[in-house]
């Protein structure tokens, strides 16, 4: 029998071998946006920000309302949380033409408050009709959307303190004004009014 080397064993056969250690199995990347954020969810660096409960709650797009209408002419409003920013197909109000009729614009501000637009942005555009009537319907648009704005982000108690505040002053300012002009018809020189005549 022949000696083994020293500092040498020799395996049996209920031993185990060691097996030398395998490298990480490589995944293949996700294809799929729905396979990109659960790949993203599961790393382990990944944590989500806790709910900041303390700030105010503000909107990350334009709210975008539908359209007010003044005879012929037609008012869209979008409305966010802003600077107290209010513009006229792309104009400020300080620009709103005629200048006889600015006022009407302002009559919104000045009955709420310029307190209630300092964080509001409100964008106006309004096409058709005469001057009188776009002087009319921005002014219902501008009323609508604070009101809109004030019930979504707010608070219920305070939209109703506005809508009381404008309907008092003005009920056209939130309602619409369904007045039309009647037509002209023979026999006079108006709708209603009649042709003088003589019976001698």
């Amino acid at each position: 029998m022949l000696a083994r080397p020293p500092g040498k064993k020799v395996p049996t056969k209920n031993a185990q071998i060691a097996t030398p250690p395998q490298p990480p199995r490589k995944f293949p990347k996700p294809t799929s946006k729905f396979a990109r954020c659960v790949s993203t969810l599961d790393k382990p660096s990944f944590a989500l920000r806790p709910h900041n409960t303390t700030s105010s709650v503000r909107p990350p797009t334009w709210l975008r309302f539908n359209q007010f209408k003044k005879k012929s002419a037609t008012a869209v409003a979008a409305c966010k949380a802003g600077s107290g920013l209010i513009k006229v197909n792309g104009k400020p109000l300080s620009l709103v033409e005629p200048a006889v009729l600015r006022f009407k614009v302002y009559e919104p501000l000045l009955v709420i408050g310029l307190d209630k637009f300092a964080n509001v942005d409100i964008r106006a555009r309004v096409t058709g009709g005469g001057q009188t009537s776009q002087v009319y319907a921005v002014r219902q648009a501008i009323s609508k959307a604070l009101i809109a704005y004030y019930q979504k982000y707010v608070d219920e108690h305070s939209k109703n303190l506005l809508k009381q505040a404008l309907v008092q002053y003005d009920r056209t300012l939130l309602v619409a004004d369904n007045r039309r002009c009647e037509p002209k018809k023979f026999g006079g020189p108006g709708a209603r009014a009649r042709y003088q005549k003589s019976y001698r």
